[in-house]
């Protein structure tokens, strides 16, 4: 087995890293480019562990996230909830989009205006069309902005303390970051996303909760 097979390189501090608090963030340059690297290495290994995943399990997995997050979103009557379109072998929240919109609520997708800017949200209902955006992820083919009230984001990896491990590119931080009022943010991913930290830096933005097939963290939860 090569050391970037072995499961346990992800789930536990590497390299170096041991030296540092899980919640450490005032790395020097050095530490941040070993961060960086850890991150790196881990996004590729958790995503090519994610979509190795048989249609079956994604399936029952996908059921037990969904699951889960009808109970953590509660009533959304009056309320926008940000879904995401599944990319990578991400879990699939699609199948709630009727449901939140027969309760009164109204769903919204993320869209990448320009690179290294925050994202916009576009209102979205079945039925309307899409077009190709950045990664050809679908994206609304009509501009609707809006302000979500709840923001669903897909994790690559995830710590205890609800900060999430993304592609890099930055877009949900910015996005959190420039919101004139911060939104409910709940983070989307699979058990075997977990990671003991993920080394937060002074840019990340925890989420509020972290919903998966098996529990549901709560920041406030880790926090006391």
């Amino acid at each position: 087995m090569k050391p970037e097979d072995d499961p346990a390189c992800f789930s536990s501090p590497p390299c170096m890293m041991h030296e540092f608090e899980a919640g450490y963030s005032g790395a020097d340059d050095r530490t941040r480019l070993d961060v960086a690297r850890w991150r790196k290495a881990s996004r590729e290994h958790l995503i090519g562990q994610r979509m190795r995943l048989s249609a079956e399990r994604r399936d029952m997995l996908d059921r037990s996230v969904m699951a889960r997050l009808r109970d953590e979103l509660g009533e959304l009557h009056g309320r926008t909830v940000s879904i995401f379109w599944p990319f990578k072998g991400e879990p699939d929240p699609r199948a709630l989009v009727v449901e939140i919109i027969a309760g009164g609520g109204a769903c919204a997708l993320p869209v990448v205006v320009e690179k290294a800017q925050p994202l916009a949200f576009h209102r979205w209902a079945p039925g309307e069309k899409l077009e190709r955006g950045v990664w050809n992820i679908p994206v609304p083919a009509v501009a609707d902005p809006c302000i979500p009230d709840i923001v669903l984001a897909p994790v690559v990896g995830f710590d205890a303390l609800c900060f999430r491990l993304g592609y890099g590119g930055g877009y949900f931080d910015r996005t959190l970051a420039a919101m004139p009022a911060k939104p409910r943010v709940i983070g989307i991913g699979y058990e075997q996303a977990r990671l003991s930290s993920i080394f937060p830096q002074p840019h990340d933005i925890p989420m509020d909760t972290i919903v998966t097939e098996a529990d549901t963290y709560r920041r406030l939860d880790a926090a006391q």
